[in-house]
C-alpha cells in the first residue's frame, strides 16, 4: 500500500513539474496572483504565512546547510542557462542571416549550398524570373554564387593547426542582394583578381586575415583587401570573385546557388511559380529566412538536448541536497511543528510553509545562477566545427530573458521536489509522537 501511495506521489509530481516547466510567463503571474490571494484571504493561507515567517527567521541558524542548497541550485541553473544560451546564440545568428524578401535557388533535392551544383545556363535563366527586384540600372538583383570549403591556419594555434572556412565566390550584385553587409576596413575585391574580403568572425578565428596579408586558397596565393560585417552567419565567411574562385577550385561555369532580392516578400510565390513552370530548370527555391532557420535546427536541438541532459543530472544531485537539508530542518523543528498543530494549525499550512521555505532558497540559487550565466556568457563568442551548409560558424552566446525565466522555473522545480517529501512527513507525523521524540 505504501508503495502504491509513493508511486502515486511520484507520478503526480512528474505531471506537476511538466506543467510548471511549460507554463508561459503570464501563466506564472496568474498562478502567483491566485496563490497570493489564498495566502491573504483564507485562514489556512494566513496560517501558512505565519509558519513560513517563523521558518525564514531561523535560516541564519542553518546558514551552512541552506548555503549548500543555494549553491547547488545556482550551479544547475548556471550550467543549464549557459548551454541553452549557446543553442540560442547559434540559432539566432542563422535566423538573422536570412529574410523574407530574399530567396535562394538551388538544384532540386539539395539540402544546402555546398551540396548544390547549378550549370551555367541555369544561372543565366534564373535572374530573368518574375518577382526579382532591380537596381538603379534596371539589372535584376540576382547573385550566382559558388561556395567551397578551404583550410586556413587557426589564430593562436600551432603551425600545423588549421580550421575549415567557407569561401563564397560572388559577383557585383551580391552587395545589392545583401545591403546589411558593410565594409568596415579596407575595400571590396576587384573582379578577376585574387583578392578577398573577410568577415569579422572569420578574422577573429583565423590567422593572417588582416588587410594587406596573403593567404593560400587551393593552390593560389590570395591577398586580403578588406573586412566586412553583416551581424549574421556571413561574418564567418571569406568572399572573393566568383569566376576566380571557380577557376581556382576547377568548377568551370557552374555555381552552387543563386540568391535573389525579391521586389516584395509577397512576390516569392510568383517567383517560385515561374521557376517551376520553366522546363529548362530543375531547381528548388526557398526564402533565405526559411532556408537558414532549417540549417540551424539540427545543431540547436543537439545542443539543447545536451544542455537539458546535463541539467537533469545536476538537478538530481541538487534535489538530494535539498531533501537532506529540509529533512534535517523538519527533524530539528519537530516540537515546534507539533505544538503548532496541537493549537489548531492544520497539515496543509505546514506543507505550504516548508515548501515556501525550500523554494525561497531555490529562488535565491536560481537568481544567482542566472546572474552568473549572464555576466560570464552573454555575448561570449564561440565557433562551431565545420558542418552542414554554414561551415565553421562564429556566433555569440545569447542569454535572453526567456532563458533566465526557464532557469528560474527549473530552480523552483528543484526546490519544490526537495521540500515536498519533508513537508509531507512533517504534516503526517502524529502530534504525540513528534512531542515525545523531541
Amino acid at each position: 500500500m505504501n508503495f502504491l501511495r509513493n508511486l502515486g506521489w511520484c507520478v503526480g509530481l512528474a505531471i506537476i513539474l511538466y506543467i510548471w516547466i511549460q507554463l508561459p510567463w503570464w501563466g506564472l503571474l496568474v498562478l502567483l496572483g491566485v496563490f497570493a490571494l489564498w495566502m491573504l484571504l483564507t485562514r489556512r493561507g494566513q496560517q501558512a504565512a505565519s509558519i513560513t515567517a517563523v521558518g525564514i527567521s531561523t535560516l541564519k541558524q542553518r546558514l551552512g546547510s541552506s548555503a549548500v542548497v543555494v549553491i547547488g541550485i545556482a550551479g544547475v541553473v548556471g550550467v543549464l542557462v549557459a548551454l541553452l544560451a549557446m543553442s540560442e546564440g547559434y540559432a539566432d545568428t542563422l535566423r538573422r542571416t536570412g529574410s523574407d524578401d530574399t530567396a535562394i535557388v538551388m538544384r532540386g533535392g539539395s539540402a544546402s549550398e555546398v551540396m548544390s551544383v547549378l550549370d551555367h545556363d541555369s544561372t543565366v535563366v534564373i535572374p530573368q524570373a518574375a518577382g526579382i527586384a532591380r537596381d538603379a540600372q534596371g539589372k535584376p538583383l540576382a547573385s550566382p554564387e559558388i561556395v567551397v570549403a578551404a583550410n586556413l591556419p587557426v589564430r593562436g594555434g600551432g603551425p600545423d593547426e588549421e580550421g575549415s572556412v567557407q569561401v563564397r565566390g560572388v559577383g557585383e550584385q551580391a552587395w545589392g542582394v545583401r545591403p546589411e553587409l558593410k565594409i568596415v576596413a579596407g575595400r571590396k575585391f576587384q573582379p578577376g583578381m585574387r583578392e578577398l574580403v573577410v568577415g569579422t568572425g572569420a578574422q577573429r578565428q583565423f590567422a593572417n586575415l588582416q588587410p594587406g596579408r596573403q593567404v593560400k586558397l587551393g593552390s593560389q596565393v590570395w591577398t586580403v583587401v578588406g573586412v566586412f560585417a553583416a551581424g549574421n552567419a556571413f561574418d564567418s565567411e571569406v568572399w572573393g570573385d566568383a569566376d576566380t574562385v571557380a577557376d581556382t577550385y576547377r568548377h568551370g561555369g557552374s555555381r552552387s546557388a543563386v540568391t535573389v532580392k525579391l521586389s516584395d516578400p509577397k512576390a516569392f510565390s510568383s517567383f517560385n511559380a515561374a521557376l517551376a513552370a520553366d522546363p529548362r530548370l530543375a531547381v528548388e527555391a526557398d526564402t533565405t529566412g526559411n532556408y537558414f532557420s532549417k540549417q540551424s535546427e539540427g545543431t540547436s536541438k543537439i545542443i539543447r538536448v545536451i544542455g537539458i541532459s546535463v541539467g537533469l543530472i545536476m538537478a538530481i544531485g541538487a534535489m538530494f541536497g535539498a531533501l537532506n537539508t529540509m529533512f534535517a530542518a523538519v527533524a530539528a523543528r519537530a516540537r515546534e511543528i507539533a505544538t503548532l498543530r496541537a493549537i489548531g494549525f492544520r497539515g496543509l499550512p505546514v506543507v505550504v510553509a516548508i515548501l515556501l521555505e525550500t523554494m525561497l532558497l531555490a529562488l535565491l540559487g536560481g537568481l544567482l545562477g542566472g546572474l552568473l550565466a549572464w555576466l560570464i556568457f552573454n555575448g561570449y563568442t564561440a565557433s562551431t566545427m565545420a558542418a552542414g551548409s554554414v561551415g565553421q560558424l562564429s556566433f555569440a552566446f545569447k542569454v535572453s530573458p526567456e532563458l533566465l525565466l526557464s532557469g528560474l522555473k527549473w530552480a523552483l522545480a528543484i526546490g519544490f521536489v526537495g521540500g515536498f517529501f519533508p513537508a509531507i512527513r512533517a504534516a503526517q507525523l502524529p502530534v504525540t509522537t513528534a512531542l515525545r521524540e523531541s
